[in-house]
């Protein structure tokens, strides 16, 4: 891992390069309020989605390991089961999209298809693998028309487990000096639940081995779920988050919609499980019909009422996924100012912020 003052050089490098090709409209465009500075307990974070999965496949130990040459704060692992209940890092338990499981003709006969939170998937499932067998795939970029760059990198790295992110973690140190924070989310927790592989206990587990067991600690565990969260409160003192999507419900709560869940009310209510609200980015400033941002909503002030961490989700740098105003061309795979959409949350009062770039993350937050 490289020293401190490397890193911040790398960083600054970054920051020379952005001023030099980023000449789209910036963040102070947008009416804003003063945003989240002085707010001791709502310190800017920025953590790195799935690892930097702008630059590396997602979920391999090479994307956190960049991430953390980035000056990413946390790094984020969604979690998944093995057949044999080992912990393992996939964004879904269908693996076809993110490995070689495809290619694999010793596999050809674990094609299913199955239903996971309501909605029909065939692939690849970590559930019907073993931690041996997983271990044998390679990771591949998700993205490949966006990101061929990280696409190069396919076949190289392996599924890592949970336990090899907490001892990369425990390893290592942010430019800041401080320990590597970990923010893993359980993925389809009601789902695994069903199929008799529940994650929580084990979560909570390895989080406690290493030392990972109160709110002072740089960990966070996350779900789109309300019942797992629940449970968790009881289990661990570490904090949680209560992810909301843009549309939809929690897959363990029919007929509750996330739009519920972020009215003042609501917010109060996860405010009694939960420490953090991971919020959709279109829940805290949707975007107009011509696709630039609107007008941020109440949610942030209402989650800050409600003693609640803002962190907003997923920030990429890609004009596929900017708003309008932010996007350098008409190609979808080129990038845009991410810089200045961070910044217009942030503006808005965002306190932390998943980033596929965590590089461009931190240029955001240093030069806001």
């Amino acid at each position: 891992m490289r020293k401190h003052t490397l890193k911040v050089a790398a960083v600054a490098a970054v920051a020379a390069a952005a001023s030099i090709s980023l000449s789209v409209p910036v963040a102070s465009a947008h009416p804003t309020n003063k945003g989240n500075s002085g707010q001791g307990y709502r310190q800017t974070v920025v953590i790195a989605h799935r690892g930097a999965s702008g630059y590396r496949p997602e979920h391999t130990i090479a994307a956190y390991e960049l991430a953390i040459k980035q000056c990413a704060d946390y790094i984020e692992p969604d979690l998944v089961m093995t057949k044999d209940k080992v912990l393992v890092d996939r964004h879904e338990n269908d693996i076809t999209g993110t490995t070689d499981v495809s290619t694999r003709p010793e596999f050809a006969a674990r094609r299913a298809t199955k239903t996971i939170d309501g909605t029909k998937i065939t692939g690849w499932f970590t559930e019907d693998f073993t931690l041996a067998e997983l271990k044998s795939l390679r990771a591949k970029e998700r993205l490949p028309q966006l990101r061929p760059g990280s696409a190069t990198y396919d076949g190289r790295f392996q599924v890592p487990t949970f336990e090899e992110d907490l001892t990369l973690a425990k390893k290592s140190r942010s430019c800041k000096g401080k320990p590597m924070g970990i923010i893993p989310e359980i993925k389809h927790g009601s789902y695994f639940d069903s199929i008799g592989l529940s994650m929580e206990e084990e979560v909570v587990r390895l989080l406690h081995k290493y030392g990972y067991r109160d709110k002072r600690d740089p960990a966070v565990i996350q779900s789109f779920e309300v019942g797992n969260l629940v449970e968790l409160n009881r289990r661990t003192n570490v904090k949680l988050a209560q992810l909301i999507d843009c549309s939809g419900g929690p897959a363990d709560k029919p007929g509750t919609l996330y739009t519920s869940m972020t009215t003042r009310q609501g917010l109060k209510k996860i405010a009694r499980y939960a420490d953090q609200v991971g919020l959709c980015k279109n829940v805290m400033i949707p975007r107009n019909a011509d696709g630039t941002l609107g007008k941020p909503t109440s949610v942030i002030k209402d989650a800050h009422r409600a003693h609640l961490t803002v962190v907003g989700w997923t920030f990429r740098a890609e004009n596929s996924f900017l708003p309008t105003e932010f996007r350098s061309s008409s190609d979808p795979a080129a990038h845009g100012n991410l810089v200045g959409e961070i910044q217009a949350f942030l503006n808005a009062g965002m306190d932390q912020l998943f980033t596929d770039h965590p590089d461009l993350g931190v240029l955001a937050v240093r030069t806001r």
